[in-house]
């Protein structure tokens, strides 16, 4: 007779089988088939010093602080350079990778003579090297070019340009500023080639293209002027001029003070060559909308409106449970007493919080028998997926490991052995360092019950509860932090990762429960006051616009659309000026938006007197879209849910949202609790925070699974400072 654990056992061997004979290919393809990466031919090898540099004060709160006057004279001259150091925003970060030739600018100026900074050649000979990657600001011509549906930006040369009649003309300019590449788009007539300060088909109204993605510093980041036109095609074929900078893309930082000091110098390079727009209004996706949402609310005179894309608050409140991602896949995968009841992806939803799929497929499924056998577990094949998984896999490593840095060969190894590479020392002289020099960390999990919100609706057991706490851990502190394992046969596009989910980073249960992380207070307080945090401190008319995109498993998910609102709300007392758009993915409202704001900018300018949200119109409400872009619903109440614990909205029921770990385990819907007050379980018993659970029973495993205490959400954030 054939038993379950007959079949168990075969199905075990045979994955244990395909695990190895996968493994001995990737050793033989590693080892037979190098791989080459064109960066290392410019791989910096020894680091400049920084120059002191202001840095603003940004007490009580960086909005409410002037800033200095402008020290360089623009506009930029053709063939000059732009400002090398930045206005306000500290010292220059070194190294700083220079990719004006990934941007198809070109090498860089030679700016010394000691190996600093990436080499430059003259054919194959070293002439120099660049530190600070600069550029002549040059002009060049393009058209955009319409075929099924896409639009393509096609170079010119000046005497091309001059003759062309068959689709519209553009001039971009290109240079750095700040040590970033900048680019200003302008539509022109043919008659206006040559002329740098031709504008005739400017409809006089002015887009700062943001772009989204995961930084750390230490690059200067890629821009291409097809790829920022192709952006905007519409809109520059509608009139507007469009500008943007590398500076303002968060693949390359997420430090929000040097993004705001380089958009102020982009928008006055445009501003001393062609006058004041009617308006600026800011566009981007994901790090571009939350870039949006703090610069909204840290400054005055560079956006008048805002429409993020897929956006978050800011990057402190997503790191806050995309960080716990891996701690909760580490324990789903190598330290749970009963793997297979997690195998059920919707379990792992209730402690998630993020949706997560069965049946769902991951692209490197692949990497957990491997790891549970180098483990010496026994091997499980995953079928499904989380968004912890598909949409955050990777950026633990990335943002919160110094010892991690780049895949790519950016850097060699000394230099990497002698930078801390993270998303806290990116922003160190914000945050500040400890002892050894690390960036102070915002990121802590001191007391949270990880899975209350499952507990107390009984979908998990008191037993379950307890074990993911103990167990759960934190991430080591940065000093005793080492990098990850991870193999290149087939270069940086498929990693193969040998400690999944970090799990020789995360602490593990001895004589106790797993210790958690404690965060910096201090760094916390900074963080708040130079404006990293978003409080809701924004006045300007504010369209969020995304797809639905829960059932992608996509790591923008909806709700953070709605932590943005819950603290515009809170600061204002109203969140009139703020309008969410939800749309089917195959619907694209960002036409629409930009129509929508271009009345309510103009509504503004033909009414000074009034406020954004006493302008706004009245058509333009919450809303949400089908597939073929008529509305769902739309109305004051359509997105109503758990989130303002209100009866379920149109919306809300159409394009349902889920939460985050932190929610699940009873925080509120604002995401801005960085540091929990704590309370005794007594306590917590006592507030009935347990009901209907029955923990009084439990009362002496609750304490020993949380000794210093639980997590008290009806409270203030430690981490703020007491006058914000």
């Amino acid at each position: 007779m054939i038993t379950a654990e007959v079949v168990m056992g075969k199905k075990t061997g045979f994955i244990f089988l395909i695990t190895l004979i996968l493994g001995a290919i990737l050793v033989a393809v590693f080892r037979y088939y190098p791989h080459h990466d064109e960066a290392s031919t410019r791989q910096i090898n020894a680091i400049a010093q920084p120059n002191a540099n202001m840095l603003l004060n940004f007490t009580p709160h960086v909005s409410d602080v002037p800033r200095p006057s402008e020290s360089f004279v623009f506009p930029i001259a053709l063939g000059e350079t732009g400002p090398v150091t930045n206005l306000y925003s500290g010292p220059n970060q070194y190294p700083f990778f220079c990719m004006t030739q990934e941007s198809e600018l070109g090498q860089p100026l030679v700016d010394n003579q000691q190996g600093l900074g990436i080499p430059i050649y003259n054919s194959e000979q070293v002439i120099g090297y660049s530190k600070d990657c600069s550029l002549p600001s040059q002009l060049y011509y393009f058209t955009l070019v319409e075929q099924d549906g896409h639009f393509s930006a096609v170079r010119l040369n000046e005497e091309t340009a001059r003759s062309h009649h068959s689709s519209p003309l553009f001039r971009v300019e290109q240079g750095t500023i700040n040590r970033f590449i900048y680019t200003l788009v302008m539509p022109i007539s043919r008659q206006e080639v040559g002329n740098r300060q031709g504008q005739s088909q400017w409809n006089k109204k002015l887009i700062y293209q943001f772009n989204g993605g995961s930084g750390i510093g230490y690059r200067q980041g890629r821009q291409k002027a097809t790829r920022v036109m192709t952006r905007q095609a519409q809109q520059l074929l509608d009139g507007y001029a469009v500008i943007s900078s590398s500076g303002n893309k968060t693949s390359y930082t997420y430090n929000m003070l040097l993004a705001e000091d380089t958009a102020r110098r982009v928008k006055r390079q445009f501003v001393s060559l062609y006058g004041e727009p009617l308006y600026t209004v800011g566009i981007g996706g994901s790090g571009g909308g939350l870039a949006q949402y703090l610069i909204g609310q840290n400054s005055q005179g560079i956006l008048d409106g805002l429409i993020p894309l897929y956006s978050y608050p800011d990057m402190i409140t997503q790191t806050t449970y995309a960080l716990d991602c891996d701690l909760l896949n580490n324990y789903f995968t190598f330290r749970a007493d009963n793997p297979k009841a997690w195998r059920d992806w919707e379990r792992r939803r209730l402690i998630e919080g993020l949706n997560a799929i069965n049946e769902f497929p991951q692209k490197a499924g692949f990497l957990q028998p491997l790891n549970q056998l180098m483990a010496g577990f026994a091997p499980s094949f995953p079928d499904g997926n989380s968004e912890c998984i598909n949409g955050y896999f990777g950026l633990s490593a990335f943002i919160n490991n110094p010892r991690q840095g780049f895949l790519r060969p950016f850097f060699s190894d000394e230099v990497i052995a002698q930078t801390r590479w993270s998303y806290w020392q990116d922003l160190k002289h914000i945050f500040g360092t400890d002892e050894q020099g690390f960036g102070k960390s915002t990121w802590d999990n001191v007391g949270v019950q990880y899975g209350l919100n499952a507990l107390r609706e009984g979908h998990i057991s008191f037993d379950e509860f307890i074990h993911i706490n103990h167990h759960i851990g934190g991430w080591k502190p940065q000093s005793e932090m080492r990098q990850e394992e991870i193999a290149l046969p087939l270069g940086t596009r498929i990693p193969i990762w040998l400690t999944l989910w970090g799990n020789h980073n995360i602490t593990k249960a001895s004589d106790g429960p797993a210790s958690r992380h404690q965060g910096s207070i201090p760094a916390m307080e900074q963080a708040y006051r130079s404006g990293q945090v978003f409080i809701g401190k924004v006045d300007l008319p504010i369209i969020d616009a995304r797809h639905y995109l829960e059932n992608e498993l996509d790591m923008h998910h909806m709700s953070a659309s709605f932590y943005s609102r819950v603290r515009i709300a809170q600061h204002k007392g109203h969140s009139d000026n703020h309008v969410i758009w939800v749309a089917h993915k195959d619907h694209n409202p960002t036409t629409a938006a930009f129509a929508a704001m271009d009345d309510w900018l103009l509504a503004m300018k033909q009414n000074p007197q009034l406020s954004a949200a006493a302008a706004k119109p009245v058509s333009l409400q919450d809303t949400c879209f089908n597939e073929d872009g008529s509305i769902y619903a739309s109305g004051s109440g359509v997105f109503d849910g758990q989130w303002n614990n209100k009866p379920q909205g149109q919306c809300q029921s159409r394009f349902p949202m889920f939460s985050t770990s932190r929610i699940q385990a009873g925080g509120g819907w604002g995401g801005d609790l960085f540091k929990c007050a704590l309370v005794s379980v007594e306590t917590a018993i006592e507030k009935g925070w347990y009901l209907p659970f029955n923990a009084r029973a439990h009362l002496d495993t609750l304490k020993a699974t949380f000794p210093e205490g639980v997590c008290d959400y009806t409270g203030r954030d430690l981490g703020r400072p007491s006058d914000l």
